[in-house]
């Protein structure tokens, strides 16, 4: 498994950006995949993540700003975030494990990760 993001940049409050994520190795198909972030002087955090059948969860913070999209069969997942703020200012990864029955929400559900693109929003 290889886990590639794609998409950050700098963009202005307010503005659009769209993640994606690519397997280069996909050896297996995932249960669960999602996206975390980790601002400057945070702790990483949970922002999103959609299960096979293709339900998805949301951090309350970025509820009805964010949406995320996903191929499980391909382990591709994508994050489209709108109306960014300057306090989505983040290294964001995705994440994708074959376990299932896991709180998606925490890191340690996640068996590989990418090395993150970094999204900087201004004010």
């Amino acid at each position: 498994v290889q886990l590639v993001e794609s998409g950050g940049g700098l963009v202005q409050a307010g503005g659009a950006l769209r993640l994606s994520c690519a397997d280069s190795g996909r050896t297996f198909r995932s249960s669960v995949m999602g996206w975390f972030r980790q601002r400057p002087g945070k702790e990483r955090e949970f922002v999103a993540a959609i299960i096979q059948s293709g339900s998805t969860y949301y951090a309350d913070s970025v509820k009805r700003r964010f949406a995320i999209y996903g191929d499980n069969a391909k382990n591709s997942v994508s994050l489209q975030m709108n109306s960014l703020k300057p306090e989505d200012t983040a290294v964001y990864s995705c994440a994708i494990t074959s376990r299932f029955g896991l709180v998606v929400s925490t890191w340690s559900a996640y068996d590989y990760w990418g090395p993150g693109t970094q999204v900087t929003v201004s004010s």
